[in-house]
């Protein structure tokens, strides 16, 4: 029992459970962008650099309730500090449109406009939020560091292979569920939702029927900054923070959101996991899992490792562009918001 328990546990500790949670954030990342897509029809890429901005926020009132001897105990300081730093990202966001987006809105220019608009905000937030914070790695994860100890997990079970459960990865998880629930919640359900799935349906039409535009692209940028913030905080928890490591974190969001079905919320979740599992299976070394399951004289001498996690990027590269030439539309083609 214990030989197929041992690699069963090294999977759950250096793919399963680390793909779930970095899918997850993958999943929050790539909706912000989808959203805006869908509605406002065009590639946000500063999205990236939003989610730095929300991030470098929340780290900055986290440290200042540090500071003040505030805390959560065994949770993250941190989550005290992400409301306020949504609020900030929301109005970031409002007057980025107000003074920039709003001007190319109101004279129709096409999204191609709106795009490389996009990427100049996007090394603009870039600068400002290493101006701010520095260019260094920072550290803001307080309280207890994991739900499941590896070492009392080994003393407990008695296998040689011990499962380490960061908090930081069960938040990101717990989390994620609840706001992909929530935001489904307001798509469907609420006048809001609905008019700004009927906006992405049919501009011309939603126009007719009384809906106002600006309300409708107002609430996509409240969401679109909420989720950037949510997921790059759940980032940094999970991995630290660096800004330009968000700037990289684009590519995986945009291959998430184009594999999913881009403009698709629902798509945008699934082709999160799928470049999470996708990288996290790649890059990782198969040489101890193998030594398990294979008979004694057939055990590697190598590492089992098809790329190494300095390429992990590569991965949804090479995933993007074969879904671009397979399959455009991705994996949930012809749906919107």
């Amino acid at each position: 029992m214990d030989t197929l328990l041992n690699p069963l546990v090294l999977l759950a500790n250096f793919v399963i459970i680390p793909a779930m949670a970095y899918g997850s954030q993958l999943a929050l990342g790539a909706l912000g962008v989808t959203l805006v897509y869908g509605i406002l029809r065009f590639s946000n890429f500063a999205h990236g650099d939003t989610m730095a901005f929300g991030t470098m926020t929340t780290i900055l009132i986290t440290w200042w309730m540090q500071s003040q001897g505030i805390s959560l105990g065994f949770l993250p300081t941190a989550l005290l500090a992400v409301p306020v730093a949504i609020v900030i990202t929301m109005v970031l966001v409002l007057l980025t449109d107000r003074w920039v987006y709003r001007y190319h809105r109101v004279h129709r220019a096409p999204p191609v406009v709106f795009l490389i608009t996009s990427i100049g905000i996007m090394f603009v937030m870039n600068g400002l939020v290493r101006f701010i914070i520095g260019t260094g790695d920072q550290r803001f994860n307080d309280g207890e560091r994991f739900i499941v100890n590896a070492f009392k997990f080994k003393e407990a079970t008695g296998l040689a292979e011990g499962l380490a459960f960061k908090t930081s990865q069960g938040l990101t998880i717990v989390t994620a569920v609840i706001v992909v629930a929530v935001l489904f919640w307001f798509l469907e359900r609420t006048r809001a939702g609905k008019s700004m799935r009927a906006y992405s349906d049919n501009e011309d039409l939603a126009l007719l029927s009384g809906i106002n535009p600006e309300r409708v692209v107002m609430i996509t940028w409240l969401i679109s900054a909420t989720l950037a913030t949510i997921a790059g905080v759940l980032y940094g928890l999970d991995k630290g923070f660096k800004p330009f490591t968000y700037m990289q974190l684009l590519l995986p969001i945009f291959a998430s959101a184009i594999v999913g079905g881009l403009g698709n919320p629902l798509g945008a979740i699934a082709g999160g996991f799928v470049i999470a599992f996708s990288e996290v299976t790649v890059t990782y070394a198969y040489k101890k899992f193998l030594t398990y399951v294979v008979p004694a004289d057939w055990a590697p001498d190598g590492l089992v490792q098809l790329l190494s996690t300095d390429y992990k990027f590569a991965v949804s590269f090479v995933i993007l562009v074969l879904v671009l030439l397979l399959r455009p539309t991705g994996i949930f083609a012809g749906k919107s918001v």
